[in-house]
């Protein structure tokens, strides 16, 4: 490529592979390396899903993974239930639009990815600023997911507010990708108008399958002459996981099955309390990604759940899919 161009990541919970999540953009960059561009990542210092967080000084740190440029912008540490979560996306949305472009390299494409949607905002600054191409990718579609999982009406105040950027977003990008197959009716209606759609889902990088180890700790707990049910990943709503928690309530007295859960999220020390005194379930923390296939081994079913919701006529990309 002679003249090299740019590629920006706003993401606030992208991670490296020793973050144990969020890795999508990690993967992608050093395909787009490959390709000639030159790839930034802009992720926040802090994130309560991440087992290795960032210790920075000043507005932001650089770090070189694997050859892919990060730069953390510092955050404010928070609890993942309290307002100061929110917070936290407020603080990263504006401090991305202060960091050094002539140390960094001005962007030719901008990829804002949400969940956290605010830092579309900033994304669309910078490309006005730099006229960049704006690309705007939806993981999770919000705030439709707060009201259909968690309940709000379209009239709550955060769905609104949401909403907002929301909107903002798929009319200000100039391209909108989704990892849901059947968001583009959904985001066309939104947007009010034919939005430049793509659809992207989750997939697997066959050169990551390095077949690491599980953790002994772990694998020396699974008993090995019973039926092992189990699941590898985040623990939150989304999840589903109260109706295996259920399912190993119900069969507690038959010594044939055991549950195995290895993963974090706020929803864990719920799901821990209330299967106490359980003597067929272990929980685990998480593990890095390299080390999920070995731990797969171990299990009989690998369990992944979803709520009854017409969210799901959108579609569905789990990374468990392809794991």
């Amino acid at each position: 490529m002679a003249n090299k161009k740019t590629i920006w990541v706003i993401n606030q919970f992208a991670g490296t592979a020793d973050s144990c999540g969020r890795e999508r953009h990690f993967y992608f960059a050093h395909y787009w390396k490959e390709m000639g561009y030159d790839v930034k990542i802009i992720s926040s210092s802090y994130n309560h899903m991440f087992t290795n967080n960032i210790k920075v000084k000043g507005l932001y740190k650089h770090e070189v993974h694997q050859d892919i440029d990060f730069y953390w912008v510092k955050t404010p540490i928070y609890h993942p239930r309290s307002v100061k979560r929110f917070y936290s996306m407020w603080v990263f949305m504006y401090r991305v639009l202060q960091l050094p472009v002539n140390k960094i390299g001005q962007p030719d494409v901008i990829i804002v990815s949400s969940m956290p949607i605010f830092s579309i905002y900033s994304g669309y600054k910078l490309k006005k600023k730099y006229k960049s191409k704006l690309i705007f990718e939806v993981r999770d579609i919000w705030p439709l997911t707060l009201q259909l999982l968690g309940n709000k009406s379209r009239y709550h105040p955060a769905v609104r507010f949401i909403g907002w950027f929301e909107r903002f977003g798929y009319r200000k990008s100039d391209n909108v990708v989704s990892l849901l197959p059947n968001a583009k009716v959904h985001i066309d209606k939104i947007a009010g108008h034919d939005t430049n759609f793509h659809y992207i889902p989750n997939g697997i990088d066959q050169r990551l399958l390095k077949n690491d180890r599980a953790p002994s700790e772990l694998t020396n707990q699974i008993p090995k002459d019973k039926f092992i049910i189990g699941y590898t990943g985040t623990i939150g709503l989304a999840n589903a996981l109260e109706y295996l928690i259920e399912a190993a309530i119900k069969l507690k007295d038959d010594k044939r099955f055991y549950f195995v859960i290895v993963g974090d999220g706020y929803l864990k020390s719920e799901l821990e309390q209330k299967s106490k005194g359980n003597n067929n379930i272990l929980f685990y923390p998480k593990v890095k990604k390299d080390q999920v296939q070995d731990i797969l081994k171990y299990l009989n079913i690998c369990f992944i759940g979803w709520h009854a919701s017409e969210l799901y006529n959108l579609g569905v990309s789990a990374n468990k899919y392809f794991d």
